[in-house]
């Protein structure tokens, strides 16, 4: 079996690990978010591709899902030092690594997706890890920043990028447009385009359906590729009870106008785009919404609170997918 999955960061890394599980002989194929990818220290730091090869390949920090295990932070301490930042981005020394050699080769001539397959040869993560393009696309926030206007308690509107609303922020403020910059300009990745024509089944994770999974889409060609594919495209929701089941997913949903719930994030991908969509139990009474919008719909549990879980996640996705082929 052919599988494609559209995956970000931490979500879409433990989804994978136990989509490897349920199915240990498919051929997987990864396409990675490369719009949270962010220039520091003189370095290309891609964080989305990063946590999927050290989650997939045995070196992730388990307790925050991204980064090194075992980490150190020497480097980072010397440079904030000499005064250099940011001291809100956590790089550690492992981590640093990754990210000298892939600014390394990149400088060298070698595409990303050149690099990144480099990289994996490290990790080998038992997936084949494609960044959904070479080309530069960074995914920005606009933001109003209160009291930072000229005027007494004015705010400053601007645009920032997505690392520093999510990282340095936290997303304390509402976002107020979400832009991909570079992505209408962008071509998918060597690779990419041929994964999703000649996959059995299409899978998006429950990765952020914005600033993950939809930019991603925002690459022109990807999105036009996986409606023409003609095989099973299922989706797991990551909004559960109405809440994400992790990070602030619901302010980059308000920002693009939609509420953060599991049926309007399916009706947000649409059933021109998507055939399955499993959404948690809690949010059983949903199904007939979906349904209605014609998109397939089945009601399981969706906490990935172990690889198990995780696995069982992605066996009833490849259940729904087959239950779609066969009508």
């Amino acid at each position: 079996m052919r599988i494609v999955v559209l995956a970000g960061g931490i979500g879409g890394a433990r989804f994978l690990r136990g989509l490897k599980r349920a199915v240990p002989d498919a051929d997987i194929t990864v396409i990675g978010n490369t719009g949270d990818d962010i220039h520091l220290f003189g370095l290309k730091v891609c964080p989305d591709l990063d946590t999927v090869m050290y989650t997939l390949g045995g070196g992730i920090n388990e307790e925050q899902g991204w980064g090194r295990t075992d980490e150190t932070f020497h480097l980072k301490e010397e440079l904030a030092a000499y005064g250099v930042g940011p001291e809100w981005f956590g790089l550690g020394d492992r981590d640093f690594a990754t990210h000298i050699v892939r600014t390394q080769m990149l400088g060298a001539g070698y595409p990303l997706s050149a690099v990144t397959e480099a990289l994996c040869d490290r990790w080998k993560p038992g997936v084949r890890l494609i960044p959904m393009t070479d080309d530069r696309v960074e995914t920005h926030v606009a933001v109003t920043l209160p009291g930072s206007g000229s005027a007494a308690g004015a705010g400053e509107r601007k645009a920032i990028h997505f690392q520093e609303y999510w990282v340095r922020l936290r997303a304390s403020v509402p976002a107020e447009a979400v832009v991909p910059v570079g992505a209408e300009q962008a071509k998918p990745a060597p690779g990419v385009l041929e994964a999703i024509a000649e996959a059995d089944v299409i899978l998006f994770p429950p990765s952020n359906p914005v600033v993950s999974v939809g930019t991603i889409l925002a690459v022109p060609g990807i999105r036009e590729a996986i409606a023409d594919a003609g095989v099973p495209v299922v989706g797991l929701s990551p909004i559960v009870g109405d809440a994400p089941v992790r990070g602030m997913a619901d302010k980059v949903l308000a920002a693009v106008g939609v509420e953060s719930t599991a049926p309007a994030v399916a009706e947000h991908y649409g059933s021109g785009l998507l055939d399955g969509w499993l959404v948690d139990t809690v949010d059983a009474a949903c199904v007939e919404r979906v349904e209605a919008a014609g998109i397939r719909c089945r009601a399981v549990p969706l906490m990935m609170t172990d690889v198990d879980a995780a696995a069982r996640m992605a066996r009833e996705a490849l259940a729904l997918a087959a239950e779609v082929r066969a009508v």
